[in-house]
């Protein structure tokens, strides 16, 4: 009798269910265990919910910001001696009641599509035995919630548990006014004022939003500014757009505590200052879900940060252990997470495989305006990784953008002297996430700024500031000053 290969894969998230999907289309027997439902974080409790709150508040600020401009008139019953209302208000505990079910909703999507390509689903936790047998396989154990276990033996173990909120001992989450990002969907009423701890992407999203939903927001962040990470002349643009709009932007701010007193909080900072609000999101980052599966004992290395050291075709240090996702610390998204999962699956399983090409990855920001990045950045080129020319053009020129009331963003492109092949580039605009896919097209196939430059595109459009970019570079000598 011929030998089906056994894969077990613990933490239903992308990097999961991505893997399970490869994996029993390649002919596996194959078992997902999971102990939240399937889609993980990203589904439940972090991207899809996320972004369907930010989808809510982009039109919002849309509305508040463009409808004079485009000369739309608004008519309410405030008299014209008083404060105008704001005309657009918002339901949060609708809004959080359809951002609930839609996740929900795409969970049993999921788990039906896993379930029809033929993988099981067991909601449990798992662990890794710590030896090997003889055959190379390897044993897993399932803690069910009742605390009942099984054995599954598995040929291959893809580990993909994700990352939990980092909390900080003087500041932890009570689920009511000291929120985590998981726990902000169960709140009824929009927070009156409310202080973001944390100025990363996480934190940016969150602060834009509730902004836009009509929150007073404190951004504190503790660096020079926020996305500290990201693209320095993207980051400008919102924190600009943030304050204008109203946002207390406090940078060199680290908070040291926080504390409910009574109906409020209080966030004090290292320098001794205290910040009052009504609720508090803590946004200060994620530790890896890497403790109480075997790991180590197993041979499996973990980083000094806690996260699972993994190659690039997502093996780890011990024999027929892979891993994939956010627990592996190498991007904390979810489409590099599949692509993590699916490569464990086609080298194990002995399919064609492209090892992991980060440089390839676009990823976005889902803040008003959008920031999208792919390939080398503006710091690979600044501290000489990369020799690199760029480009840079706001959109204030674009036609569209002037139509549609846009006055803030821009499209940036890298190119090699001399090639001028792409090799990044960063856009802020509204749907950046869609304008970047271009741009992606050209880092992943080395394409070159004229060939972008010479591809049609439509007038008017916002997606023409790419291909003027392009035209830009290609127009300039070699070593062209950087504009």
């Amino acid at each position: 009798m011929e030998h089906v290969t056994r894969i077990v894969i613990i933490g239903g998230g992308p990097g999961g269910y991505e893997a399970a999907l490869v994996a029993a289309q390649l002919g596996a027997e194959v078992t997902v265990v999971d102990c939240d439902g399937l889609g993980g974080a990203s589904v439940l409790t972090d991207c899809v919910p996320s972004k369907t709150l930010i989808a809510t508040a982009e039109v919002m600020t849309t509305f508040d910001s463009s409808h004079e401009e485009l000369g739309i008139i608004v008519e309410d019953d405030t008299p014209h001696n008083e404060t105008p209302a704001r005309v657009v208000g918002v339901d949060l505990g609708k809004v959080n009641r359809r951002v609930k079910r839609l996740a929900l909703a795409q969970s049993h999507d999921i788990t039906a599509a896993v379930t029809r390509a033929g993988a099981k689903v067991m909601r449990g936790r798992g662990a890794i035995g710590a030896t090997q047998a003889p055959d190379g396989s390897r044993q897993v154990t399932v803690t069910a919630a009742d605390g009942s276990t099984q054995e599954l033996t598995a040929d291959a173990v893809l580990v993909a548990t994700g990352g939990t909120p980092r909390e900080l001992a003087d500041a932890l989450p009570d689920g009511e006014r000291i929120l985590n990002w998981k726990q902000v969907y169960d709140l009824e009423e929009l927070p009156e004022e409310l202080i973001v701890v944390g100025s990363g992407v996480t934190g940016a999203e969150f602060a834009g939003a509730y902004q836009a939903l009509g929150s007073r927001v404190t951004l504190v962040s503790s660096r020079d500014r926020v996305l500290p990470g990201e693209d320095p002349d993207a980051a400008a643009v919102l924190e600009d757009v943030f304050r204008r709009r109203g946002m207390n932007v406090m940078s060199r701010s680290r908070a040291s505590a926080v504390r409910r007193v009574g109906d409020k909080v209080e966030v004090t900072l290292q320098d001794g200052r205290i910040i009052t609000g009504t609720h508090c999101l803590m946004a200060v980052g994620a530790i890896p879900n890497a403790s109480g599966l075997g790991l180590e004992e197993a041979g499996v290395r973990l980083k000094e940060s806690g996260h699972i050291w993994t190659d690039k075709v997502s093996r780890t240090t011990a024999p027929g252990v892979y891993a994939a996702g956010d627990v592996t610390g190498v991007f904390a998204l979810a489409s590099v997470a599949a692509m993590q999962g699916r490569i464990a699956m086609y080298h194990f399983l002995g399919d064609a495989v492209s090892p992991l090409r980060l440089k390839a990855v676009s990823a976005n920001i889902f803040t008003d305006p959008e920031i999208a990045t792919v390939g080398y950045q503006q710091a690979d080129i600044d501290e000489g990784r990369i020799d690199a020319r760029v480009m840079k053009l706001p959109l204030l020129r674009n036609p569209r953008a002037k139509m549609q009331g846009i006055r803030d963003g821009f499209v940036k492109l890298f190119c090699r002297p001399g090639t001028g092949i792409v090799v990044g580039g960063v856009v802020v605009a509204p749907r950046a996430s869609e304008l970047i896919h271009p741009i992606s097209i050209a880092v992943d196939n080395n394409l070159t700024v004229e060939q972008i430059a010479n591809a049609f595109t439509v007038y008017p459009s916002l997606s023409g500031s790419i291909a003027e970019v392009a035209r830009q570079l290609h127009g300039r000598k070699a070593e062209g000053p950087e504009l």
